[in-house]
This record gives structure tokens, sequence and C-alpha cells, in this order.
């Protein structure tokens, strides 16, 4: 989905071209897995960063091609709406001070693109769901002019035959509202982390990404709010879920948690791809079938939580990758970096015990902790090990925390990066004072004003201390 298309239109022949060229990608890659022809290095990890360009009274500002056009850095683009703004990190080993580094170069791109905004009489905050967003900033007037964009929503609501998109949250409110294009997306702001991951033990970094999801989310939630509607403590998963529904069973929705584990090997996304996800942008190209071309924008149409990728070294040689998609941009970088640290560290031990986890935490509780601990967070019930349950809270302090330092020990990540990042997590899920947690606790000292919530949360934002640190006052 990265790529600019040259049109919006498809005929039933464009369908039927892609879906020729998709069969045989996807027999090709499948011939790949079994030659073992993937990279197979040290792992790397990588960032995206979705962030929402605000005017000074906190409201979203559509302007971010001007924006764009001035900054002109490469590793900061436009996003679905003319208010978001993508920031990236080259890839940096997973060793030594990686983490540190990544946090460095994000927050050098940041600053550049804060001083530029300000410049512009603009603003930029990382969140999940801006409380200020009102349902009329999520107008295709504000969608970002790229065709692409424009293809996804005449696409989806084709597979919808133009039924509405019927908006319904409950969490301790509730929220129903209709929505006649897929702009609704543009209200869930992501922080993404990629592992860069070796053929043999890709399924099992793919399951334990599934596994860690719930208590990832409890600890890192940052979207309570929606329309000025309280609901769950990471709303944006939900709403993402819904705005691009395709308005089928969950076995072929576009947005998911997915309905299994991985048996034996990643290649299973992608043949999973073919025979359950009808195609959505059916851009034709004439590529030789080993670039993979049709099969990558294809996987670019499914958002997965858990979305397996595929790219290239340097010298051609295909490479597997990992994107978590779970977690909310913000409040902070450095909390944003405590989340991915958290993250590598825990699939690092997952994958590598001698017996599966996935084989003793059963699917169904899985996909369950991941949706009780997007509506609850911290305080969520979850199912772990040998069915035992317990409080997310707890479960990431005794078990987790440990966890992950022992995982990114094992990367040899270096010890000052470990505590400093695994401190923030541990921090966080002793004071329950999350992104979430600030946000409810701001609006019961002062008032639900969505726009003042917004403006404090940026100016705390902006003096960078981790929200765990945060007043209300």
């Amino acid at each position: 989905m990265g790529e600019e298309i040259e049109s919006s239109a498809f005929t039933d022949e464009d369908f039927a071209e892609f879906d020729r060229h998709l069969k045989i990608e996807t027999a090709l890659l499948e011939n790949w897995f079994q030659a073992e022809r993937f990279y197979a290095g040290a792992h790397e990890g990588g960032l995206e960063l979705e962030a929402w360009l605000v005017d000074p009274e906190g409201h979203p500002a559509p302007r971010n091609k001007e924006f764009l056009s001035a900054l002109n850095n490469p590793l900061v683009v436009p996003e679905l709406s003319k208010f978001n703004i993508e920031f990236n990190t080259a890839p940096q080993a997973l060793n030594a001070n990686a983490l540190s580094q990544m946090e460095t170069d994000l927050q050098h791109t940041w600053d550049l693109a804060s001083a530029r905004a300000d410049s512009l009489g603009l603003g930029i905050v990382m969140i999940g769901i801006l409380p200020a967003i009102r349902e009329s900033d999520l107008t295709m007037a504000n969608m970002s002019g790229w065709q692409r964009y424009k293809a996804l929503n005449e696409q989806i609501f084709a597979m919808r035959e133009g039924k509405p998109i019927n908006l319904k949250i409950e969490g301790r409110e509730k929220l129903a509202t209709t929505h006649y294009d897929v702009m609704l997306e543009a209200g869930a702001t992501s922080f993404q982390v990629h592992l860069k991951v070796n053929q043999r033990s890709a399924a099992r970094y793919y399951n334990a990404s599934k596994l860690v999801s719930g208590p990832l989310v409890a600890v890192a939630a940052n979207s309570p709010y929606l329309f000025g509607r309280d609901l769950w403590d990471e709303t944006r998963i939900p709403l993402f879920e819904q705005a691009i529904s395709v308005d089928e069973w969950d076995y072929a929705e576009r947005v998911t948690f997915g309905v299994r584990y991985l048996d034996k090997c990643l290649s299973e996304v992608f043949v999973a791809n073919r025979q359950r996800y009808p195609a959505l942008l059916p851009r034709n190209s004439e590529d030789a079938p080993e670039k993979l071309a049709h099969l990558k924008l294809h996987n670019g149409t499914i958002w997965r939580w858990n979305r397996a990728l595929l790219g290239n070294e340097p010298d051609g040689t295909p490479h597997l990758r990992i994107e978590h998609r779970t977690l909310p941009a913000g409040p902070t970088i450095q909390d944003c970096m405590a989340n991915a640290a958290f993250y590598f560290g825990l699939v690092e031990m997952l994958a590598h015990e001698v017996e599966p986890p996935e084989h003793d935490i059963p699917f169904r509780h899985c996909r369950n902790n991941f949706y009780a601990c997007a509506k609850t967070g911290l305080q969520a019930d979850l199912v772990w090990r040998g069915g035992k349950r317990v409080k997310a809270r707890a479960l990431i302090l005794e078990e987790l925390v440990p966890l992950a330092r022992e995982g990114l020990t094992r990367l040899e990540i270096s010890p000052d990066d470990i505590e400093r990042y695994l401190g923030i997590i541990e921090a966080r899920a002793r004071t329950g004072r999350t992104g979430a947690n600030w946000q409810r606790a701001w609006v019961e000292t002062h008032s639900r004003d969505m726009s003042e919530l917004t403006l404090a949360y940026q100016d705390r934002q902006n003096c960078g201390l981790p929200v765990h640190e945060w007043s209300v006052t």
C-alpha cells in the first residue's frame, strides 16, 4: 500500500489478470520457502510512527502536502488523511545499543519535523486517537491526494455493495454512528515495530508476536476517547477493524487478529492471503514473477495486527519481517521505544522456548486476551500458561518484564538500554499510568473538553518525560 498507483479504476479483466499473477507468485514463494532462499543473518529491528498535524487549538490540520514539501525528508511520508504523517527509521541489527540508536534517530527526525511544523503554525502529536478529532474531520475532502487512497475507498465500498459503515463500540460508554467512506481509518494512528527474522524460526516468532499482543496493548494503551466518548483503553483497535470492514464474517475481514497460530511455516500466511482474500487493488505489473509485485501489493491490503512482510537485502536476497501493528502512537518517543524493547525481548524468549508456548495457550485464549487488554488495559483478566487466570498488570510485572529482560540480554542489547526501557514498562505497569489512564485522569481533574485535553497532552509530550511521570494538574 506504500506505492502509488496510476488509476483507481479497475475492470473485471484487471482482477482476473491480477489473480493469475498472484497464483504464480504464491507458488513461486512456496518454492522459495522449500529451498530456504531467505536471508539467514542477524535479526534487525525497524520502526514506523504515525502522527497528527494539529492547529493551535489542537484540531487536525489537513496540510500534510504543504508540510511534507517544506520538510523534504524521505523518512517522513504521507498517510491516508491530509492531517496524518508517518515517521520511519533505518533498520538496526538488534544488539548492543541498537535501541538507543533507534530512539536517537527517531527523535532527530521528530525534532526536525517539529521545527518545520512550528514554522508553518502547526504542531505534531503522537497519540492513538486524537481527542479533538470530530466526525466532520473524517471526510473525503481530507483524504490525501494519492490515487491509492481513492482506490482503497472505492474498492472497500464495492465489496460492501455500497452499504455504509455502521461503527459500534461499547466500552465505558457507547458510540454508534454511520459513515460513508473509509476515512474513519484516519482516526487511528499506530507505532509499528518491524522484526527481520530467519526463515527457520519465523513461524515461532510470528506466533510469539500474537501471544504478547494482549499484554503489550494493556501496558501501551493510549486511545480512550473517540468523538468525546470514553470507550476502550485502546479504542483504536475496534475503530480500525470496523473502519475498513468489508462486512463479511471474520475469516475474511481485512483487519484481523487472525483465526489460528501458524503450524510450521510463514508461507501459510501468503497461501491464506490468496485463498481467503479477494484482490482489493488489482494493479497489474510487468515485473518478473521473482519481484512478487502482485503478492506484495495484495499482502499490503490485508491489515493483520501481526503481519508477515517480504523484502530484499541490498544484494537481492529475499528476507522475512514481522510487522507488529497492535501498538498506538505515543505518548512520547521514549514510551514508544520502551514498547518496542518489551516486544523484542518477549518474542526473543518465547520463540526459543523448548516447548512452544502456543502449545500451552490455545489460540482462542490468545485472541480473547488481546481484545480484553484493548478494552480494559492493565485491569484485563487473562488466561495464560496452563489455563492460569491472571490480571494483565500482574502478568506483566511478575513474569513478562523479567522474561523480556532475559530476551534482550540474549540479543546482547546494552545493559543500560535494557534497564532504561524495561524500567519504563515496569513503572507504567506498577503505577497504572498509561496514556489512556493519564487522559482519563486529566478529564476527571479538569473537564471533558477534548481540545483542551489535546493541548495538555501535547504540552507534556513536548517535555519528553515518559507518561508515567506526567502530572494532571
